[in-house]
């Protein structure tokens, strides 16, 4: 009986391991790793670049706000970007705010030198995320 339950646990153990990503162990595998890292990150932000674009484009239009497709795109930016991707979203929002209250202030920023006066939201996004 004890045998049994022992081997039940060892299958179990067996079949339920979670196994560990393997870091390479040549300095070309880590450069294959950073690469393929940095590919992915700059996809992420030129998807939330994308994003922020249409619910502008879409606020312009006066379409209807947390709609459930834009609902849904934030969705899976988040899943695919996890927190990192919330986080990243969440700051360009706080910096487009520190922008706003900055011109409103008069302070000169680096959107005023590469924009000028004349800046819309969808040129500030595309000065505010790199991607």
């Amino acid at each position: 009986m004890i045998e049994t339950f022992a081997l039940t646990a060892l299958i179990f153990l067996i079949f339920n391991r979670k196994k560990k990503e393997r870091r390479p162990r040549t300095i070309d595998g880590e450069y294959q790793q950073l690469i393929k890292s940095v590919h992915e990150n700059s996809a992420l932000a030129q998807e939330i670049k994308n994003y922020l674009l249409w619910i502008i484009a879409s606020n312009n239009d006066d379409g209807q706000k947390f709609s459930e497709e834009q609902l849904d795109r934030a969705r899976q930016i988040i899943e695919k970007g996890g927190p990192s991707a919330f986080y990243w979203m969440s700051d360009i929002a706080a910096q487009m705010a520190l922008l706003v209250a900055a011109q409103i202030n008069g302070i000169p920023t680096n959107v005023n030198v590469e924009l000028g006066h004349s800046a819309t939201a969808e040129d500030v996004v595309r000065i505010v995320v790199q991607g």
